[in-house]
């Protein structure tokens, strides 16, 4: 089976939009979390020993790779000295 057929495969699975979705938010934490640490002038190093975190899930965090639980957000916002917020919505009506 090709990359092409097994991707087109995948993104017909039920769930594959909700993967996606995880993964751009993902993605999008990971982004404004480096950015807050690059601010700091810190190093990954910095930001996980200040988070009691390794190196290693700094950087998978910071890349997308890893969706993070609500206690490694708590802990990323802490060492940022960040507020954590996260809360639902409703969604405008459509028009």
């Amino acid at each position: 089976m090709s990359r092409r057929e097994l991707r087109g495969r995948r993104t017909n699975e039920p769930d594959a939009a909700e993967v996606y979705e995880a993964a751009r938010l993902a993605c999008e934490l990971g982004k404004v979390v480096r950015a807050m640490r690059e601010s700091r002038g810190w190093s990954q190093d910095d930001l996980a020993r200040t988070a009691r975190m390794t190196r290693t899930a700094v950087a998978r965090f910071e890349a997308g790779v890893s969706i993070p639980t609500l206690p490694i957000l708590d802990r990323l916002a802490r060492a940022l000295d960040a507020e954590l917020e996260i809360r639902l919505a409703p969604r405008a009506p459509a028009a």
